[in-house]
């Protein structure tokens, strides 16, 4: 019985020391979370938790009256962090995938603006070539009737036909450049 006990305390404290966390901010300004130490290179100022006692007295002492002192200087820490983040990634390219992304939805949008600048290009071409042919309609002197909104034919007399002739050469001015 004592034998289990004293083997259940072992693995109580083995398991609180394998929880251990470092937390850090690296050189291009991500935050870093590991249950290893940070390199020797991280300074200190950029090391926001670690497990107790487990680094130099240095790093804990400029880490720890910190966390003491306020809970919103560790929240400035970060901000700054993250402020710093944009500034690197922008100057050194680090997010490639990001800057992929934004590649690939540049060619997306531009693909779109094509495509739909050529739609509109179709529907002027249609158009220029119904207005050609119904001014050579209107120009013919053949009889014309259309249908008024009654649903009566009408034929048009000579004052009707050169109002649809202006109507159709105005477009033929605005469609077929």
């Amino acid at each position: 019985m004592r034998t289990s006990r004293i083997l259940l305390i072992g693995l109580i404290l083995a398991a609180a020391a394998a929880h251990a966390q470092y937390q850090w901010v690296d050189k291009d300004g991500r935050r870093v979370f590991s249950d290893r130490p940070p390199p020797a290179d991280v300074p200190a100022k950029n090391v926001l938790t670690q497990p107790k006692g487990a680094r130099a007295p240095q790093a804990t002492a400029a880490v720890g009256p910190s966390a003491s002192a306020s809970a919103s200087e560790p929240a400035s820490a970060a901000a700054g962090a993250a402020a710093a983040r944009p500034a690197a990634s922008a100057a050194g390219g680090v997010d490639k995938a990001l800057e992929e992304k934004k590649k690939q939805n540049e060619a997306a949008e531009a693909a779109r603006k094509k495509a739909e600048e050529d739609r509109v290009a179709a529907a002027r071409a249609e158009n220029c070539k119904r207005a050609r042919s119904a001014k050579a309609t209107l120009e013919s002197g053949m009889r014309m009737a259309r249908v008024n909104d009654k649903g009566e034919r009408e034929v048009l007399d000579d004052a009707q036909r050169a109002t649809e002739l202006q109507r159709v050469n105005a477009i033929i001015a605005s469609d077929c450049k």
